[in-house]
């Protein structure tokens, strides 16, 4: 199959650069059923490549910022505008952390600063065309009503909002000192992260094993597990879009919680409702995480001091593909597949989820799973 990519950036070096590291590459993956192959289209400023997504269909954007003309933000903000089907890979060198933020909020996939070697243009659109893949095939089993497959293939979709190649462009950023003067305070998040992407990666085959759960060709692994660790694990993984925003996220739980449960899906039920409430929160707010053992089962609190929401809002919450949209959401991104992620694991434990929420003071997700 194949893609066509635009490449929109006022350097002719850059663009042929591109196009000779993308020369004969082709994407693929153990999940797909083919190949991805590039066709690759130029233009050299934002009015152009404007010109052009208005007159064919484009699967990939490769978009510098600074451009004459109108900037690269503002085709960001173009193609959101006009709801196009396609994914938007940043590349600029004025790199910055703000730069970063306020693109991918726009709805750009990831972030690549320049310089960038073949090597590293190659990884990011490995990770791209990932993401768009999965994107459409959910759109599609969705379509065709395949709920097993859907489900799992959502969850996927929903993980990859986090991409490998976009943690990567923000730890250049910090090993470049880009984000602070104190940027050696960063080097145990730096590490810490690197390690959660080899993660990742694997991940990616784990959760299409989750497909086979109701078909019984996957086997849960079920066994004893800290919930004290996964907890770790998971404010690990949120930590740096709190850092971003400036949220404090608080783990209070008992150690050595030892449950019987598969980790990976322990691990995906909390992390959705951690990062729910790191999205959803105020600049400068607070998160708690609450896990303690009652008699018959685990009580896990999670509670922010974030935007809040109404009783309709609230009974909206945990079905697919469901956003709250307001005015203090408009600006956040995401598929409405995370909530509803979670309460589907949590059913598969017979767990129970109940919600206090307040507009403008907070919400808290009070989760009881039985032991």
């Amino acid at each position: 199959m194949t893609l066509k990519l635009l490449i929109v950036d006022d350097e002719p070096g850059i663009r042929t650069g591109v196009m000779r590291s993308l020369r004969n590459y082709n994407v693929c993956f153990p999940f797909m059923e083919e190949d991805f192959g590039f066709d690759i289209i130029e233009a050299e400023t934002g009015e152009k490549a404007i010109e052009i997504m208005n007159t064919q269909h484009i699967d990939i954007v490769l978009l510098d910022n600074q451009l004459p003309g109108i900037s690269g933000i503002e085709v960001l903000d173009d193609i959101r505008k006009k709801d196009l089907d396609v994914s938007v890979m940043m590349i600029t060198s004025y790199a910055s952390l703000d730069l970063a933020i306020k693109a991918t909020n726009n709805g750009a996939y990831n972030f690549l600063p320049k310089p960038f070697t073949p090597q590293e243009i190659r990884a990011a659109i490995e990770g791209i065309t990932k993401n768009l893949y999965l994107k459409r095939m959910t759109r599609k089993l969705n379509h065709e009503g395949k709920q097993i497959r859907f489900q799992f293939l959502s969850v996927l979709s929903h993980e990859l909002k986090s991409p490998i190649n976009a943690i990567e462009g923000y730890l250049r950023i910090m090993q470049e000192k880009q984000a602070g003067d104190k940027i050696e305070d960063y080097n145990m998040m730096i590490n810490r992260s690197i390690e959660r992407l080899k993660g990742m990666r694997s991940l990616i085959m784990d959760l299409l094993d989750l497909t086979k759960i109701e078909s019984g060709r996957r086997t849960r692994e079920i066994k004893s597990i800290d919930l004290h660790e996964v907890a770790k694990i998971v404010v690990d993984t949120v930590e740096p879009l709190a850092i971003q925003r400036n949220i404090k996220v608080y783990l209070d739980a008992e150690e050595n919680l030892i449950i019987n449960a598969d980790s990976y899906e322990i691990e995906v039920l909390l992390n959705n409702f951690v990062s729910n409430a790191v999205k959803y929160n105020r600049e400068n707010g607070e998160v708690y995480l609450n896990i303690k053992k009652h008699d018959d089962h685990v009580r896990i609190i999670v509670e922010d001091t974030g935007i809040g929401m109404t009783e309709e809002e609230t009974a909206l919450l945990f079905k697919d593909f469901v956003r709250i949209k307001n005015e203090k959401t408009r600006n956040i991104s995401g598929s409405g597949l995370g909530l509803s992620i979670a309460k589907k694991m949590l059913d598969i434990y017979n767990g129970t989820v109940e919600i206090e929420s307040t507009p403008d003071v907070g919400t808290k997700f009070i989760i009881k799973l039985p032991l």
